[in-house]
């Protein structure tokens, strides 16, 4: 069957595979690497596929529907977000009357936590895969191909007439071995120049080496809505023969970022990675996401096997408000992550959360201060964003701190970041302000700015690297 993989035209530059979809400040544009990889298991399985990017190829609704239809597949799988969803319902409408006789399937963390409210607000879309979707969409294709009940779909909410029909949940994928490399995925229908992370080198690549993450962050969107809270992972020998595959296959990929929500869950793993990585030779820098919990050992290991940027959630400079977001980890072990990283000459991307239960301006100067004292390469500061399906939505709605549920409200008209938490200490307007007046005093402090220098001067591609992104950030900020 005909199954096309859709990231549906929305505005410039938004980024749906983000843990906090929208137009990033830097310029930062992720792949679509779960549609990608659902895609390759789809092409593994025996279909046929397609990947369609239409918001990287700046397509509107117009072109992309012409573009499906000289496709014309009998599956359509739409990738969607919170702040996205009237936009991607509407597109799925659209989709539905120019393919009348295609499935229309919604897929995504937003429609996971809400399959009945999304199914409910547009009557054209004929189901909502929950959870990983994978296998649902292997399943679903061949059960449409024979003719079949769709209620032999397990994590499949569909439309039976005017009744909405819960299937059973869908179990988790364990091998994960078995999935193709997503960067194969990659080379056949994208282009890989049209993605950007502002931390990396550019051109990229983002990989998956695992699923799921056991740290239970109450605000964390991916493990909440869609993979668990087990970390579920490849081989590290798997990890290492795509780096290889891409160093021989992809000679224009000048870094790997491994988008796991914490690659360094099982440090006896990262370690093996290392070994394997060194073993081999290994040509590409790679970064990825990291726990403060992470040893100077490791860190020299990674160090010498490509690693060049760990990218870290220190969230908050206020012990008591880290407790509230069910971080588990102190500012002590922030400090000698920090500490620790320079001793092995890794570069920190460091993350900041402005706006957790109990935060006040007082306590936001306080990871202000912070983030100065950790001084990592880069820092990123956003509000508390709460996502249906996560603890932090429910808590916000509880108390009474959500300031709407209109998601269209959720971001500006350019697709920047709206506060979405007005709290008595702080409200989402407040919160979004001091963000902005974070970015501006972080990056413009003297010593930041010589560091930078320096930085040009000693290595002169993370100086370019630092520049392009600086003049996106710049630009959007001001």
């Amino acid at each position: 069957m005909k199954i096309a993989f859709v990231n549906p035209p929305f505005l410039t530059g938004f980024s749906r595979g983000q843990r906090s979809p929208g137009v990033p400040s830097g310029g930062t544009f992720y792949y679509p690497y779960w549609l990608a990889l659902a895609c390759g298991w789809a092409q593994k399985k025996g279909q046929e596929v397609w990947l369609f990017d239409f918001v990287a190829n700046r397509n509107n609704f117009q072109t992309a529907i012409k573009k499906l239809k000289d496709f014309s597949p009998k599956l359509v799988v739409i990738e969607t977000s919170t702040p996205s969803i009237f936009n991607d319902l509407r597109f799925g409408k659209r989709v539905k009357k120019a393919l009348p006789d295609s499935f229309v399937l919604l897929v995504g963390s937003h429609v996971s936590a809400l399959p009945k409210q999304t199914l409910e607000a547009e009557k054209a879309i004929d189901g909502v895969a929950v959870g990983e979707y994978d296998q649902t969409v292997v399943d679903l294709a061949r059960v449409l191909e024979k003719g079949r009940s769709l209620e032999s779909v397990a994590g499949l909410v569909f439309r039976r007439g005017r009744k909405i029909v819960f299937n059973s949940p869908r179990e988790f994928l364990t091998n994960l071995d078995e999935f193709p490399f997503v960067s194969e995925v990659y080379k056949q229908f994208l282009e890989p120049k049209n993605y950007f992370f502002a931390a990396a080198r550019w051109p990229m690549v983002m990989i998956i080496t695992g699923r799921g993450c056991p740290f239970g962050c109450f605000f964390c969107l991916w493990p909440q809505t869609l993979h668990g809270l087990k970390y579920r992972f490849r081989s590290a020998e798997k990890v290492a023969e795509e780096f290889a595959w891409i160093a021989k296959n992809m000679p224009e990929i000048k870094e790997v970022v491994i988008e796991d929500d914490t690659f360094t869950a099982n440090i006896p793993r990262v370690r093996k990675v290392c070994r394997l990585l060194l073993a081999q030779k290994n040509r590409l820098p790679w970064s990825t996401n990291a726990r403060v919990h992470l040893d100077l050992q490791t860190m020299k290991l990674m160090k010498k096997a490509g690693c060049r940027l760990l990218i870290v959630g220190y969230e908050s400079g206020n012990q008591e408000i880290l407790n509230s977001m069910e971080k588990k980890i102190t500012l002590e072990q922030s400090r000698q992550f920090a500490e620790n990283a320079k001793k092995a000459g890794l570069l920190v991307h460091g993350c900041f959360i402005i706006g957790g239960p109990g935060e006040t301006l007082k306590t936001a100067r306080q990871t202000f201060r912070f983030a100065c004292e950790l001084e990592p390469d880069s820092a990123q500061f956003y509000p508390l964003f709460v996502y249906p399906g996560t603890k932090a939505f429910s808590w916000a709605q509880k108390h009474g701190f959500l300031k709407t549920t209109n998601f269209r409200r959720w971001l500006d008209k350019k697709g920047k970041y709206q506060g979405t938490v007005d709290q008595p200490g702080l409200s989402a307007r407040e919160a979004a302000d001091f963000c902005r007046w974070a970015y501006r005093h972080f990056y413009f402090r003297p010593k930041y700015l010589l560091k930078k220098l320096f930085q040009l001067i000693k290595t002169p591609e993370e100086g370019v690297r630092s520049l392009r992104a600086g003049i996106n950030f710049f630009k959007n900020l001001k």
